[in-house]
């Protein structure tokens, strides 16, 4: 319940802002979600390292072989 009155609170504040600083604020927004996509692909990468060496992945050219194994999952 707390997340939702904060989240409240700041979409009140938000309202408030000058037009340049909701420009501003949109910028920033932008920014954090494109930071936030890098971290999530940088993990992704990290985690599929691990696995490679843990030798958990397999890799195959047969496309019919690759459609098995995503349906698989």
């Amino acid at each position: 319940m707390e997340m939702n009155t904060t989240f409240a609170a700041i979409v009140e504040e938000v309202q408030k802002l000058s037009a340049e600083e909701k420009e501003e604020l949109q910028r920033l927004l932008a920014k954090y979600l494109v930071e936030a996509r890098r971290e999530e692909i940088y993990q992704n990468y990290l985690d599929s390292k691990k696995r490679a060496q843990h030798g958990e992945l397999k890799f195959s050219n047969d496309v019919d072989e690759l459609r098995k194994t995503l349906h698989e999952q």
